[in-house]
């Protein structure tokens, strides 16, 4: 399998396979691209945007298309698009910290990766503090209105709406999370002045920024829903076409946005003229939402435990409830640590029928017991605990595929039975990934939920989320409640697993991505690639992806990977393929030393000095 993949890469970097070359041809590939060379650089895929990048951006996006990882020593930052990279590497470079970089970077990415995450969203960020050893998380996740009641997503016969006929429009719309979340974790671990982390983006926001291949496309596949809002029309749709790769966008309105929040702080946009405007967004939305001002005034960000598992030599740290990334991911991994995938390797298929029916399992519990621990009781400890792991991971030791995967039982002092949830989480958010010089990890997944979120674009030149849309559409299946169900002021459950994986008590790899609830799979399959199969961390995130989840195994079209087709339909397994479109981030820490990838199936880079 190796062989083929390895051949694959070479053959185009969007065959998204596994390529081992040695440290050398990394240096190589940086160093041919010299500073006096710069202007002799093609265009690397990104709409000319090749052009106006850093020559130690082009070196790094250069080692990534070669499979390579960044090497570093001081800081590192592995974001998913070279504007954000720069933003940040600018501000690690003066001294900033982990969480001063993250503030930059998402700024821009709100502007240059619209479609994925930005102001109007909501995040996840798992912390890890080098002065106190200590290892925490941030909740910036969206909540519901007030006003929201668990038919809000029934039609007028008690019938669930159809999925974008809830997302487009203000129903989906929940209290954003990213700016309070942002503001949050710089007064705890900020360094840099919080009014000059906004420089970059604005600048950007007012003399614009080249229309990458990815938005352009994205934007061309859904102009219907986004024609349908006036202001996102007349952004995305400029004289009613789409964006086209190469043009130059600019946005003032966002940059007025940020200028307010470097002056005001996150009061900017929960109070006053950002605020209103959101609200009279969302109310006078075709599908008028629930959200008003109150829930702007009261939004706050939530400091929780993380969610630990052990795997290997390893404790793998995630997000906790409302997110399910965590304890979805623990538990696969929990479930794995009685097999030795090492000895099996990623050719056998054996090692993805493990994989695959412990993903079943943890996802099984996933739908019947995860969602908001602040409204509902939930098991948190007994779905790690090491016990029912094991008794689970027993039913995948027969050497086949497990006809079926229930929800288990984990010891709880709850007495409530949960029914199954059935809500769908599309893939869109972006993951980044940064070590500062001081040696704090920052892990951050933020999002807006589908692409483009709710399609409905503020005043100040921001989408909001339709995040809404992550609740159950249902509140009760045969009479039995869904714990995901929607309630007022409630978050709905998530998949965003930003992750942090620890030995002897220090972060050794900071990794997370997008992909909706396939984020998990994606997150999982990296850490055994790192863990068990010895492979550096662009090798990792390169490997083609297999992931099930409710029994139906996904492999990644285009790639090695529809080489294990025929062996696991021989175990049973229904096998589609499809377009596995992850953005994995990630760094290693190890020995004083700084290894740094970027998924080659999107444009971001990591840099590092």
């Amino acid at each position: 399998m190796l062989s083929a993949l390895a051949r694959a890469a070479r053959r185009s970097v969007a065959a998204l396979a596994l390529v081992l070359v040695s440290p050398v041809a990394a240096q190589q590939a940086a160093d041919a691209v010299a500073p006096e060379a710069r202007s002799t650089v093609p265009d690397t895929g990104m709409g000319g945007l090749a052009d106006r990048l850093a020559p130690a951006t082009l070196a790094a996006m250069a080692a990534k298309d070669a499979g390579q990882p960044v090497a570093a020593q001081d800081w590192m930052i592995a974001v998913a698009h070279p504007l954000a990279a720069e933003a940040g590497a600018e501000i690690l470079r003066a001294g900033g910290t982990a969480v001063d970089a993250m503030v930059a970077a998402q700024a821009v990415l709100g502007l240059v990766e619209p479609q994925s995450s930005g102001l109007g969203g909501g995040a996840f960020l798992v912390w890890y503090d080098a002065k106190s050893g200590a290892l925490t998380t941030l909740d910036g996740r969206e909540t519901a209105p007030l006003s929201a009641t668990p038919d809000l997503f029934l039609d007028d016969a008690g019938a669930p709406l159809k999925f974008f006929d809830a997302v487009v429009g203000g129903l989906s719309v929940g209290t954003p999370g990213t700016p309070a979340l942002m503001q949050a974790a710089h007064e705890r671990w900020g360094k840099t002045a919080w009014t000059t982390l906004f420089d970059q983006a604005i600048a950007l926001a007012d003399n614009g920024f080249a229309v990458s291949p990815r938005l352009a496309d994205l934007i061309a596949r859904d102009a219907e829903r986004l024609a349908r809002d006036p202001r996102a029309a007349a952004y995305f749709l400029p004289k009613g076409a789409p964006l086209a790769v190469g043009d130059i966008r600019d946005n003032s309105e966002y940059g007025e946005t940020l200028r307010a929040l470097a002056t005001r702080g996150a009061a900017a946009f929960y109070s006053g003229k950002v605020a209103q405007d959101i609200i009279e967004t969302v109310q006078n939305a075709p599908r008028a939402g629930r959200l008003a001002s109150l829930d702007l005034a009261i939004y706050r960000v939530k400091e929780r435990p993380p969610v630990c598992a052990p795997y290997r030599v390893y404790e793998v740290c995630g997000m906790g409830p409302p997110s399910s990334g965590g304890l979805t991911v623990g538990q696969i991994l929990g479930m794995l640590n009685a097999y030795d995938l090492a000895a099996l390797g990623p050719e056998n298929a054996h090692s993805w029928r493990l994989i695959g029916d412990a993903s079943r399992l943890a996802f099984a519990d996933r739908g019947r017991y995860m969602a908001d621990s602040d409204f509902v009781p939930m098991p948190t400890k007994g779905l790690t605990e090491a016990g029912y792991l094991a008794t689970r991971s027993a039913l995948m030791a027969e050497g086949r595929r497990i006809e079926t995967a229930p929800a288990g039982h984990p010891k709880w002092d709850h007495a409530q039975i949960w029914a199954d949830d059935e809500a769908i989480e599309l893939p869109s958010t972006t993951h980044m990934s940064i070590v500062d010089r001081y040696g704090n990890a920052l892990s951050m997944t933020s999002t807006v939920e589908n692409a483009f979120g709710s399609r409905l674009m503020t005043a100040g030149g921001f989408l909001l989320n339709n995040e809404m849309t992550d609740f159950s559409f249902r509140s009760h299946n045969d009479g039995v409640p869904i714990a995901n169900r929607v309630e007022p002021g409630k978050r709905p459950r998530s998949s965003m697993a930003p992750t942090i994986v620890m030995k002897d008590g220090v972060p050794v790899l900071v990794i997370g991505s997008p992909g909706g609830s396939r984020i998990i799979g994606y997150v999982a399959q990296a850490i055994i690639a790192w863990a068990d199969w010895g492979m550096d961390v662009q090798s990792a995130l390169a490997m083609p992806h297999l992931v099930n989840r409710f029994g139906i195994y996904d492999v990644e079209e285009g790639t090695a990977a529809e080489a294990q087709r025929a062996a696991l339909q021989e175990m049973g397994y229904e096998v589609t393929t499809r377009d596995l479109n992850s953005g994995l981030h990630a760094i290693e820490m190890r020995g004083g030393r700084l290894s740094g990838g970027a998924d080659p199936r999107r444009e971001g880079v990591a840099l590092g000095e």
